[in-house]
């Protein structure tokens, strides 16, 4: 192929957009870019002459798809839903048998899988990735979860792993250090294939509903430290900058100490104490929380997380709740500043393993539902870098699952259930205290009961059991009969023999 075409191809000129482009420059492959808008791709080309792989723009569509060598393959970074079905339905008809489409969005994973299938009866190959990160990660290395074709996929890898964050092959510590023009050289690339379909989108969704998750338990830790010990914001700060050195060393963990940190423009104070307790959300967290409930599986913590944020948004119905609803003063003479922000570590850390569990756990039905075989060590390796949720203690998640790649739940591997042993008694006085001084700690709450409720042999739902069977007949189990043998009995001629259904 002549030296003219493009190595890949990207639509979608946000600021996502260009830095993936970017990134993919600065890894010395020769990128066409293509936008809606015209004159922001002109803009982009402008600032950013001189890439050491190089850039083109294209203007129509036609030209664009042209440009690039074959099997084409075209990234789209445009927003997820319609505009992404618009997009490769103008592709379509320019493409030839082969070619390749890789969607970086955040889509639905069930989105992935139509598309797939369109795009597979058109004779042509597609890829849904989850690329996490934000700008920061698209531009200097970010995570990649490619699901999909994988034989398209084998045309993507080189592009994947060259523009992947990378860990130490030794430590799986994240290697930093990458600027405009000059990319990390070595190291192991945050990029493994998922699995077929909308494999890759789907785990993508999963780390997003876990990153829910983790900023909820950052958040209620800030509360109690804010609300029961009156701590001001660069005091908190410099707490969870002295834990991003210990075990919940993370990307969020050192965000949460510099926003803490940050004092505010207009000279008032410190930033954090003017900005409106009302977060918003894109919904992955909530297709996470979704899905687990469509498959039974339990996972209160991530779910909790979402409904937090559905709380926050209710901000006019708080001012108002809370002139008339009371609660206790939150108040506590004379507290152990040191042995409660201990134990809010203690909390923090505990919590922050149970809802990974869950996370993993969700992924772990899913694959039974889709025929799916995911590699949970590897997942947790690519996560170990360029993403939201990167931490030191994902490399104790893979090798949990190095030990024990049929562990049936992460709080059973000897690590975690020794640091849940451990844990426990600072994180239930957390929870005592937040519930006796009215403080709002949903994610505390919710992880405790997962494990109170995964480690409990006698759930009180035989009781719920005998109500559904009295007034709708729905039938139970009996622990002295085979499993799977259902009873009913005539609850109204309770002396009537119960019958085998």
């Amino acid at each position: 192929m002549d030296k003219q075409f493009s190595d890949v191809g990207l639509i979608g000129l946000a600021v996502m957009g260009q830095n993936l482009a970017l990134n993919m420059a600065d890894h010395g492959f020769k990128v066409s870019v293509y936008n809606r808008t015209t004159s922001k791709m002109e803009a982009f080309l402008a600032q950013n002459a001189g890439t050491p792989g190089g850039l083109c723009g294209f203007g129509e569509l036609g030209d664009f798809v042209k440009s690039l060598k074959r099997p084409r393959k075209i990234v789209i970074m445009v927003q997820a839903g319609p505009g992404t079905d618009a997009v490769i339905d103008s592709l379509v008809p320019l493409l030839e048998t082969g070619d390749i489409v890789v969607d970086g969005g955040n889509a639905k994973w069930t989105d992935t899988m139509r598309r797939e299938a369109a795009l597979k009866t058109a004779g042509l190959r597609f890829i849904g990735s989850g690329v996490s990160g934000g700008e920061e990660g698209a531009r200097f290395g970010p995570s990649l979860m490619p699901g999909g074709d994988p034989e398209a996929y084998a045309h993507l890898k080189p592009i994947w792993d060259a523009i992947a964050a990378k860990v130490d092959s030794k430590t799986g510590e994240p290697l930093s250090g990458a600027r405009p023009g000059h990319p990390i050289q070595g190291g192991v690339p945050c990029n493994a294939y998922i699995g077929t379909n909308g494999a890759g989108h789907y785990v993508k969704m999963v780390h997003n509903g876990i990153e829910y998750g983790d900023m909820q338990l950052i958040s209620e830790g800030y509360a109690i430290m804010r609300d029961l010990l009156s701590l001001a914001a660069p005091s908190m700060g410099k707490v969870f900058e002295d834990w991003n050195s210990g075990v919940l060393r993370s990307f969020l963990i050192g965000v949460a100490a510099e926003v803490l940190k940050q004092k505010d423009p207009s000279g008032k104070g410190f930033l954090v104490d003017f900005i409106v307790d009302a977060a918003q959300q894109k919904g992955t967290g909530k297709w996470t929380a979704m899905h687990a409930l469509d498959m039974g599986t339990a996972a209160p913590t991530i779910a909790s997380a979402v409904f937090a944020r559905c709380m926050s948004s209710l901000r006019t119905e708080r001012l108002e709740a809370s002139a008339i609803l009371k609660g206790p003063k939150v108040l506590v003479s004379d507290p152990d500043v040191n042995g409660i922000i201990n134990d809010i570590h203690e909390a923090l850390y505990c919590s922050k393993i149970c809802s990974y569990a869950q996370g993993f756990h969700i992924l772990q039905e899913a694959q039974k539902l889709y025929d799916w075989k995911f590699n949970f060590g590897e997942i947790a390796q690519i996560w170990r870098g360029g993403c939201i949720i990167r931490a030191a203690f994902l490399q104790k998640i893979t090798e949990a699952y190095e030990r024990n790649p049929k562990l049936s739940n992460l709080l059973l591997d000897p690590y975690f259930c020794d640091a849940l042993h451990r844990g426990q008694a600072g994180w239930r006085r957390i929870v005592a205290l937040c519930a006796e001084h009215g403080i709002y700690a949903p994610n505390f709450y919710s992880a405790l009961a997962y494990y109170d409720g995964l480690r409990n042999p006698a759930l009180p739902l035989n009781l719920l059991q005998g109500l559904r069977d009295y007034f709708g007949a729905h039938t139970y189990e009996r622990i002295d009969a085979p499993a799977g043998q259902h009873f009913h009995l005539d609850w109204q001629h309770p002396s009537r023999p119960q019958r085998v259904v």
